[in-house]
């Protein structure tokens, strides 16, 4: 461990690069930050603090940035505490109030919140959810010769699909196919539907190729959500970073986001450590080598469900960003209990 001053002048450097994305030279520390010693004091320090790894040098400037080394004492030991204030708190109340009426909505707005607030790239890892039951379908009226069917869980979770209506059927003839198999499957996930139930679907509905569509459709919609979801958002956002102008430097980043199972193996990576923050030269693949990464995992009556993350350039605002994940993370536990099934 370093003595400390050099954590006092580390701490500073970190702190004035995050805040300007420059590289910072001594006599900015000494002139911005009170710290009792003089330019060529600090000069010298820095210097130590570089040969130690903790700073690296830029040949186009003569200031300096943090390494992943020197990030990383500064998020363990050095970083000042960022609460959330009274106003951002009630902006994701009033967030979630005004955006979310089903539970794929908490994720999708989960997502574009964090985002809109770190002006980062945001990961939501959706539960994996294997027990959801079937609701209801039903039919509305698209033309004269097609239906959309829609089929509801009890996790909020819709499934559309446009059917073509037989030759000589009705709409009411779908009404009343939507009337019986609500009837027998109300309550049921894919896996406790009885075949009696099927037989007697199949049997009143009497067309063998109608029945088969209407329960492709409910199949599919249960099945559905025993995939993991990965909501994204603000990878726009990344593109006004300083460190990502260049859409060369940035380009194995964004091809890295668009592979979903990719990013999903990222986070899970995280599952079941709480908060945790994964620094630049840290992280496994090169694409997100000069970032870091944030992530919370989030549980609910003690069963873990997924994670949130925050994917940003190394100088991104750690205090700040920690506070929001932490918040967010009891903010979505309680809106999730909402949507308990």
């Amino acid at each position: 461990m370093i003595d400390e001053r050099k954590q006092r002048i580390l701490q500073a450097i970190i702190n004035d690069y995050i805040s300007s994305a420059e590289p910072v030279g001594s006599r900015t520390i000494a002139r911005k930050y009170d710290l009792g010693v003089s330019p060529a004091t600090i000069r010298n320090e820095m210097a130590d603090l570089e040969m130690l790894g903790y700073l690296e040098h830029l040949h186009t400037s003569s200031g300096r940035i943090p390494s992943s080394k020197g990030y990383r004492l500064y998020v363990d030991s050095l970083m000042p505490v960022q609460p959330m204030t009274d106003r951002e708190k009630a902006l994701i109340d009033k967030w979630y109030k005004a955006k979310v009426r089903r539970l794929d909505q908490v994720f999708q707005e989960t997502a574009k919140l964090i985002s809109k607030l770190t002006r980062n790239v945001s990961l939501v890892l959706a539960p994996q959810i294997s027990q959801a039951a079937f609701r209801c379908m039903q039919f509305l009226p698209l033309d004269e010769h097609r239906v959309i069917a829609v089929v509801m869980t009890d996790a909020g979770f819709v499934e559309n699909r446009i059917m073509e209506m037989a030759e000589g059927s009705t709409f009411e003839d779908f009404q009343r196919m939507a009337g019986v198999i609500n009837g027998n499957l109300a309550g049921h996930t894919l896996g406790n539907i009885r075949t009696k139930s099927l037989k007697e679907i199949k049997s009143s509905i009497g067309d063998e190729g109608l029945y088969q569509k209407a329960m492709e459709i409910v199949s599919k919609a249960l099945d559905s959500e025993k995939k993991e979801r990965l909501y994204l958002g603000g990878t726009s956002q990344l593109m006004e970073q300083p460190e990502f102008h260049d859409v060369d430097k940035v380009k194995e980043l964004l091809l890295m986001l668009e592979e979903d199972q990719l990013m999903k193996d990222i986070l899970h990576a995280h599952l079941g450590d709480g908060l945790s923050v994964s620094i630049g030269q840290e992280n496994k693949y090169s694409g997100i080598q000069d970032c870091s990464i944030i992530t919370a995992t989030y549980h609910l009556d003690g069963e873990l469900l997924g994670s949130l993350a925050v994917l940003g350039p190394t100088r991104m605002e750690y205090g700040k960003t920690m506070s929001l994940l932490n918040y967010m993370n009891e903010n979505l536990t309680e809106v999730i209990k909402h949507f308990k099934w």
